[in-house]
Order: C-alpha cells, then sequence, then structure tokens
C-alpha cells in the first residue's frame, strides 16, 4: 500500500511539474511564429509551428534526453531547449525592428502566463497544498525563469537577436557570428566554469548571478503584489 502511494505521489508531481513545462514552452515557440506570421514571414505557419501541439515543439534532445538527464544525476537545475522556430528575416516588413518583436513574444508570453498563474494562486489560495496549487507555483517559477534565460544577450536566445537588432548592422552581423559557438558557450558558463572554479574553492556561478536571483526577485513581487507572502 505505501509503495503504490509513494508511487501515485511521484506521478503526480511528474504531472505537475510536465504540465506547466509544456504549455509554457509550446506557448512560447509559438508567439515567436505567430509574431514573425503576422509581421510578415509566414515560414513557421506553414511549416505548422504556430499551434499549441505541443509535439509540433518537441526537440528529442534538449526537451526530453537534456533534462531527464538532469533530473536523473540529481543536479538541481533543469536545462533545456525546444526546436527553434523557423523565421526568415527577410520576409519580415521591417526586418531589424521586426526581429527585435519576434524574438520578444516568446518572453512576453511566459511573463503573461506567470501573471495569469499568480493570479489565479491568489483568487484560490487557501494555504493547501494539493496538485493544482503546485502546479501554479511551478508554472510561475518555470514561466519567469524561461523568460529571463532566454532574455541573455548571447545567440541563440532571445536576447541575443533582440540585443543583435539594437546593435549598429556593421556589429550586429559580427555579433550574430556567435550563434553557431552560442549553445557552447552558455553550457561552459552553466555547468563547466562553476565546477572548475569549485576545483580552487572560488564560488563562481553565472547562471545564480544572471538567472536565479533575478527569478527569485520577481517572483517574489509577483507573490507580494497579490498579497501571497
Amino acid at each position: 500500500m505505501k509503495e503504490n502511494r509513494l508511487r501515485d505521489f511521484n506521478i503526480i508531481t511528474v504531472i505537475c511539474w510536465a504540465v506547466p513545462i509544456i504549455i509554457a514552452v509550446t506557448l512560447h515557440e509559438a508567439a515567436h511564429g505567430w509574431t514573425a506570421w503576422k509581421l510578415g514571414d509566414d515560414t513557421a505557419y506553414r511549416l505548422g509551428r504556430v499551434n499549441f501541439n505541443p509535439f509540433r515543439h518537441i526537440d528529442p534532445v534538449g526537451t526530453i534526453i537534456i533534462p531527464a538527464l538532469l533530473v536523473v544525476f540529481g543536479t538541481g537545475l533543469i536545462f533545456g531547449w525546444a526546436k527553434p522556430v523557423p523565421v526568415n528575416f527577410s520576409r519580415l516588413g521591417t526586418p531589424r525592428r521586426d526581429m527585435i518583436l519576434v524574438a520578444a513574444a516568446g518572453p512576453i508570453v511566459n511573463i503573461l502566463l506567470a501573471c495569469i498563474s499568480v493570479l489565479v494562486l491568489a483568487f484560490i489560495h487557501n494555504n493547501t497544498l494539493n496538485p493544482f496549487v503546485l502546479a501554479l507555483y511551478i508554472s510561475i517559477n518555470i514561466n519567469v525563469l524561461l523568460a529571463i534565460f532566454n532574455l541573455l544577450p548571447m545567440p541563440p536566445l532571445d536576447g541575443g537577436k533582440v540585443l543583435a537588432g539594437l546593435l549598429p548592422l556593421p556589429l550586429a552581423r559580427e555579433f550574430l557570428k556567435l550563434e553557431r559557438y552560442g549553445l557552447f558557450i552558455i553550457i561552459a558558463l552553466i555547468f563547466i566554469l562553476p565546477s572548475v572554479a569549485g576545483i580552487f574553492d572560488l564560488v563562481v556561478n553565472p547562471f545564480d548571478w544572471l538567472v536565479a536571483s533575478p527569478k527569485n526577485f520577481i517572483t517574489d513581487m509577483l507573490f507580494k503584489i497579490v498579497g501571497i507572502l
């Protein structure tokens, strides 16, 4: 009986995590495609990426394998990515301005989802941690984390495209050349640098400085606004 209860609890916990993450990633990617479509590029729309079907946005490695390995090995960090939405920026009406709007659409949707989740949580809040309430807490944290992480100014992240759209054209072209190395740079900063620094008894944690701490600040602010302390 005890084993059955433990199994049920684990299944419920997985669902409480999986549903908010799937919604956050799906709407994030769909927002990129929808914004590009409305601004003149229908590439994502024609490929079926402007929809709420999560299977259209799943990257087998980034969405499933990497996060699962991080959970199995108990790293305490969930890291992954979805399949990038294809955008032909040359087809946009005002390419440099619209590149910023398309890139920002995903993080904006994540912030909106976090705000909706915190409002629903405030409406039903009764100090009882049931699965729905747990899913709302997870939704708030995951969406804020995704928004902040994706706004880091490094291609291929959304923040890198936003910065490229703001830079003078010659600098933007040079900056975007980092995209082929961007993922490796991000992984090195998040995983390798802290480990190497630890060998020398140094605490170096760029993920905490750039993502986790701002995420905690914003989520705390959202909770205070709706009166949840």
